[in-house]
């Protein structure tokens, strides 16, 4: 196994390298956001409660996500760092563990599905239509996020080893069915009958079919470097371990994220059920701000994890520059799009006259923070890349639950929606300010050290 080529990861200019890893992760990604906001469109032709109720459903689809892309970060950097220190054998086994995690995880939310998507809406609303389509669109996303959990397992493999290109395809294909589907099922166009929200979620299922396909098709086929084999599996509690060392902490985040939208919807639908239609709208456009950075997140990872199991300090610290750079820079656009033009994108969705007065400060003001969210985003990434997921989960913990809820609570107290939105520049002010904190112990700890005398005799012993 020893000589197998040495993976560009750790010999390609590291610009080039980015840009290779990133920009069919930022296409892809692209193409999901345009999903995420066509979907929207499309349900808030049905009416408003019909926009609310998916709005109020987010909270368990992040969460839903947060698990998947949680135990698939912990993979990944695991995965990666084999790979860079020639470990094969504990790679593919890496890889099998991580698939059998991600059906655990399915088994888990479709029992939800099954007994509690009443409860989670009643505990929200009380208007009866909201509570029928948000049940429905819940029941059939969790009852069938086996394909869900597998997709995002399988494109997390393809990434570890560097073949970011072939996620586009998945990715993209599954997105692009869910839009062609949604009118249909959504309308009852072509002899299907009209299903409604339900159609939705339907159509959403059907597209993480095709994604889990082809990215599994692309593992056996294209990805030679790990060999995905269940002959004689047994799970192996000390990879589980090392995965969850790092997917844990990013579980909990994304669950913090869950957490942080189900009680700013109770404090929103406080005032209206027209502000909760709003968050929820915004967070389908934010998607085109922040999914190209997430994509570039996902071509960053793997190339500072495996150069950080080869030891190379100076690959590392040019990755991380130029990634704050693009996403900086990516983030800068999408702050001056929300802020110039807030009104044509919130009549994309069907916005009545109230929508609009509550829904155009909202996006203004939210997107203040957008001028700092690329640094804290690179930074969390970084810290999950190196194994120190924690890091990444008290940022979250404080930015969402300490900082941000507590300030739209209390903002909320002067009866005033539109100072609710302030809690989210307060909240990433903070999160900056605790990311260049922890940036920097991380890299006087851990990165300095590398390409050393001491760190190449550590790194033998380990090898040992």
């Amino acid at each position: 196994m020893n000589s197998v080529k040495e993976n560009k990861m750790g010999t390609m200019p590291v610009n080039k390298l980015l840009l290779t890893m990133s920009i069919p992760m930022i296409v892809s990604m692209l193409v999901q956001a345009l999903y995420n906001v066509v979907d929207s469109i499309f349900v808030a032709q049905l009416g408003e409660n019909a926009l609310t109720a998916v709005s109020l459903a987010f909270p368990v689809q992040n969460l839903m996500i947060a698990v998947a892309v949680g135990t698939s970060v912990g993979v990944n950097a695991f995965l990666s760092r084999n790979l860079g220190a020639k470990k094969f054998k504990m790679a593919n086994k890496t890889a099998d563990n991580g698939i059998f995690l991600a059906i655990v995880s399915f088994l888990v939310f479709a029992i939800f599905g099954l007994t509690a998507s009443d409860v989670f809406f009643t505990s929200q609303t009380k208007i009866q239509e909201i509570i029928k389509m948000g049940s429905d669109y819940i029941f059939v996303v969790c009852t069938f996020s086996f394909f869900l959990f597998l997709q995002i397992m399988f494109e997390r493999l393809l990434q570890s080893t560097g073949k970011t290109l072939y996620t586009l395809f998945s990715q993209a294909t599954g997105a692009i069915i869910n839009i062609i589907l949604d009118p249909i099922l959504i309308f009852g166009y072509l002899g299907f009958p009209a299903m409604g929200v339900k159609g939705a979620a339907i159509a959403t299922i059907c597209g993480q079919l095709f994604g889990m396909s082809i990215a599994l098709y692309f593992n056996m086929k294209k990805n030679h470097e790990i060999k995905i084999s269940f002959k004689g599996f047994r799970p192996d509690l000390k990879i589980i371990g090392n995965i969850y060392s790092v997917g844990v902490p990013s579980i909990i985040m994304g669950s913090i994220g869950s957490v942080m939208t189900y009680f700013m919807n109770r404090i929103l639908i406080s005032f209206t059920t027209t502000a909760t239609a709003v968050f929820g709208v915004y967070f389908k456009l934010q998607s085109f701000v922040f999914m190209p950075v997430f994509g570039l997140n996902n071509g960053m990872v793997p190339i500072v994890a495996y150069n950080f199991g080869a030891g190379n300090k100076e690959r590392i610290t040019k990755t991380v520059k130029l990634s704050v750079m693009y996403a900086f820079g990516m983030l800068v656009i999408g702050a001056l799009v929300m802020m110039l033009i807030p009104d044509q994108l919130l009549k994309m969705f069907n916005a009545t006259e109230m929508m609009l007065s509550i829904g155009i400060p909202a996006l203004r003001t939210i997107a203040i923070s957008y001028f700092l969210a690329g640094f804290s985003i690179i930074s969390l990434s970084v810290f999950q890349a190196l194994g120190h997921g924690l890091l990444s989960l008290e940022v979250s913990v404080i930015r969402q639950l300490l900082v941000l809820l507590p300030s739209a609570w209390l903002l909320s107290m002067t009866g005033n929606v539109s100072n609710v939105w302030w809690s989210f520049p307060i909240a990433e002010i903070t999160s900056f300010v605790f990311c260049m904190i922890f940036m920097r112990r991380v890299y006087n700890k851990e990165i300095k050290k590398l390409n050393t005398v001491e760190f190449e005799a550590r790194h033998a012993f380990a090898e040992d």
